[in-house]
């Protein structure tokens, strides 16, 4: 939405700077998007007479000028291409340095088709003064020759550009914006009521309907016209033009630039059409399978049933609400011409908007909501402007429909808003902010009624009331206090699976990896590298290619956010995401997921590159350690879970495996990730990652009703025993570990591998694997005898559980 600060203070009395009000417009939620001062955009760009043009001799659509400046030297050669450059044209000229606006680039001395150019004679889009790029400016005869362009046209404004919210269709016009301003107290709305114009011409043969099936819902509840006889479309006067330009909009006749006007300046849309090329009775329906516009625009557009279009008895003359077409539009042969006014259902505009493609600044306010009761009052502000610049007579207004919203009451209690938002306000103040937007209140006690205003349809509960005074006082006064600690009975408000989300986020950033939030959408080509890519799974209206696909996996987009830093110089990294995956579209093919990669030399507590140290090279036991950090804190101890050789679709053979309780209850899987998904993502290895199903996660078992005794630290020195055995290479040595602990679990602490040996005397199929078992004893210091029962229980349960002998 845009607007310019003089605009503004036709609605808006302040004594505020340009800075406070462009602050204010932010506080209170109409963010501004950009400021243009521009006068000192404009600055050096100056009036110039065009003394000689004459065709280039290399190109047929080009001319050479001859450029008097004022400044009294020589004329300045220009080479130029708008097919309204004539000798002896005035126009705005740009010399070489200057910075171009419309064309982001400054301009530098050229040679085109072997002539030199040293300037610019420029357009209304290269000043950003409209979006015209037909030919350049031509200024009267009498423009004084060398003066500036801003001085001579007296630009001397400041555009501000604000992003209006879906909700806010209040707020898309410039009087809306002020009334907003008003109530922070920064300035006082001139809120001047719209005077009624009298039917001098008396009243209309022309007929206005509404013919809609659905006559309680229809696409056009409220429709209204006015004709107006033996006007002038004449161009408009200069103040209604600069008022257009300013924003960016080129001016065309009165009549177009009125409602433009209007459409700004109170954000109410209305449509002008040249009543003698009416056919019969102008009404809105819906339209039929087949119908075709011809738009203003200068484009086609076929029409169907679910679109409400403005029509007369030779068909659809325009889509309702979006864009009038060309059969009937206005132009300077209009004599008597019927004003049309309508309220418009929102979601039908926004539905046809979509279909058709049509981005108009009618669709942009009806889609957001236009006040129903601002129709009236549109058409008798468009009919004075109209009868004071092209002259003629009014009829009466006609209206079709009348059904207008119903009043809404809100019961508000004055103490909701220290609740919600902990400001502190005298109900006077709150009365006077609500009253300046437009509401009414009513009671003094405890709870008031509120009256909420026909332009917000946004405002439906007690919280919304909370915000719009919370807004106005300002969301840098609401008092700062610190949550509190997410434990005792806060904890018992998170489901199982929020905690585990929460928990596995802590433990994962406490391990030194940075989290990322991506899209759920990836490409199909990502989808299918890591199993997904079915049909029902791909998103019938994508925002882009590369985001077709629910994504099956977590690892994709890491895997892209490892490419993008990697090639902005940041090699080494480690990073994690917990999300949703999406493994088919039933309820139950929803899971969560917790993913991680570490890249580069991001090893656990690595410093990366040093000189005091070798950097090692990331293996699967870094991301392993990872995974069982995790499980740890969600409760479950990795040792105890089945750790198989079986790579996940995306791993590396031989160098990643799962992890599972029991064949049915797959936690996750965790290794290197294969060469060939590396390298369609441009990556080089190696990279370890692991994903974890956080839904399979076993639930909390319920504390039990006496607690165990604490754990006791040894007085008696610990005892270690190597063992070294011979076993076939398929064999995980996990399984020698788990066999070596369920010996004697009382007494034995910890077993590690510290040793694997293959080759020698030993067979091709056989490996050697030695390990160390820690023997605690808990009483009494063990004797010899007991010693060797333990070791012999080691040994008989290696063999037992593995097939594997004792190495000689």
């Amino acid at each position: 939405m845009k607007f310019t600060i003089n605009w503004l203070k036709t609605h808006l009395s302040t004594d505020a700077s340009n800075a406070e009000i462009i602050d204010t417009l932010t506080m209170i939620g109409l963010e501004v998007e950009e400021v243009i001062d521009q006068a000192k955009i404009l600055e050096n760009f100056t009036i110039a007479k065009v003394i000689e043009a004459k065709k280039h001799p290399n190109a047929d659509k080009l001319q050479i000028l001859l450029v008097d400046d004022g400044k009294g030297g020589k004329p300045t050669k220009v080479v130029c291409g708008a097919p309204n450059a004539k000798t002896g044209m005035m126009g705005v000229f740009a010399a070489t340095g200057i910075y171009i606006p419309g064309s982001d680039f400054t301009l530098k001395k050229g040679n085109i088709r072997g002539e030199e150019s040293n300037g610019m004679m420029c357009s209304e889009k290269e000043l950003l003064l409209s979006d015209d790029h037909d030919g350049i400016i031509e200024l009267p005869d009498d423009a004084p020759l060398g003066v500036k362009y801003v001085d001579y046209m007296k630009i001397d404004d400041v555009m501000i550009d604000v992003a209006i919210t879906p909700n806010r269709g209040d707020c898309a016009s410039v009087f809306g914006i002020a009334r907003d301003l008003s109530a922070t107290g920064i300035g006082n709305l001139k809120d001047e009521p719209i005077k009624a114009i009298p039917a001098s011409a008396g009243e209309t043969t022309t007929s206005i309907e509404l013919r809609f099936d659905d006559e309680k819902e229809p696409a056009c509840p409220l429709f209204a016209g006015r004709l107006i006889k033996n006007i002038k479309n004449v161009s408009s006067p200069n103040w209604l033009q600069q008022r257009l330009r300013d924003i960016g909009l080129r001016p065309i006749n009165a009549l177009v630039d009125i409602t433009n006007f209007i459409t700004y300046d109170r954000g109410r849309p209305l449509h002008v059409f040249d009543a003698d090329k009416l056919k019969g009775t102008l009404h809105a329906r819906m339209g039929k399978q087949g119908e075709k516009l011809e738009a203003l625009d200068n484009k086609s557009y076929k029409i169907d049933e679910t679109m409400c279009v403005i029509a007369d008895d030779s068909g659809a003359i325009g889509l309702g609400g979006i864009m009038g077409g060309t059969s009937t539009s206005s132009d300077e042969n209009t004599t008597n011409v019927l004003l049309e006014c309508a309220w418009f259902d929102p979601i039908n505009i926004a539905k046809t908007g979509r279909k058709t493609g049509i981005n108009s600044d009618a669709r942009y306010r009806f889609e957001r909501y236009v006040d129903p009761s601002s129709t009236r009052d549109g058409i008798e502000l468009a009919t004075k402007l109209i009868l004071e610049i092209c002259g003629g007579e009014a009829c009466e207004i006609k209206i079709a429909g009348e059904k207008l919203p119903s009043e809404k009451i809100i019961s508000f209690p004055l103490a909701e808003i220290e609740r919600l938002t902990g400001l502190k306000i005298s109900y006077a103040e709150i009365k006077v902010i609500l009253t300046r937007l437009g509401f009414w209140l009513s009671g003094s006690g405890e709870i008031v009624k509120i009256a909420v205003p026909t332009w917000r349809p946004d405002i439906e509960q007690k919280a919304d009331i909370v915000e719009e005074v919370m807004r106005m006082v300002g969301v840098d006064k609401i008092p700062v206090e610190p949550l509190p600690a997410l434990s005792g009975v806060a904890k018992k408000m998170l489901t199982p699976s929020q905690n585990n989300r929460r928990l596995a986020r802590r433990a994962l950033a406490t391990r030194g990896l940075k989290e990322a939030i991506t899209y759920s959408f990836i490409s199909q080509t990502d989808a299918k590298l890591f199993g997904g890519g079915d049909k029902s799974l791909r998103l019938a209206n994508a925002i882009a290619n590369d985001m077709s696909d629910m994504r099956p996996s977590l690892l994709p987009s890491l895997l892209r956010a490892a490419s993008r830093n990697i090639n902005r110089g940041f090699s080494d990294g480690a990073i994690f995401e917990v999300g949703q995956i999406f493994l088919d579209d039933s309820e139950m093919g929803q899971k969560n997921y917790a993913s991680a990669i570490r890249y580069g030399s991001a090893k656990i507590n690595g410093a990366g590159r040093h000189w005091q140290s070798k950097v090692e090279k990331l293996d699967v036991y870094d991301i392993k350690a990872d995974l069982a950090a995790m499980f740890d804190v969600l409760g479950q101890d990795i040792e105890k879970a089945q750790i198989i050789a079986e790579p996940a679709i995306w791993a590396h053979p031989g160098r990643s495996a799962k992890v599972q309780l029991g064949p049915k209850n797959i936690l996750g899987h965790f290794g290197e990730i294969h060469p060939s998904i590396l390298a369609k993502f441009d990556l080089e290895g190696p990279i370890v990652a692991f994903e974890a199903n956080l839904d399979a996660l076993p639930k909390p078992r319920k504390k039990a009703t006496k607690s165990k005794p604490p754990i006791v630290l040894s007085d008696l020195m610990a005892l270690k025993r190597d063992f070294a055995f011979v076993l076939d290479k398929d064999i995980a040595g996990a399984n020698i570990i788990k066999a070596a602990k369920n010996a004697n679990k009382a007494m034995i602490s910890q077993v590690n591998i510290f040793d694997v040996f293959e080759g020698g005397s030993l067979d091709k199929d056989k490996k050697s694997i030695a390990i160390e078992v820690i023997i605690q004893p808990k009483d009494k210091t063990l004797t010899d005898e007991e010693i060797e029962i333990i070791s012999a229980a080691i040994i008989k349960a290696v063999e037992k559980a593995t097939g594997a002998i004792l190495r000689s």
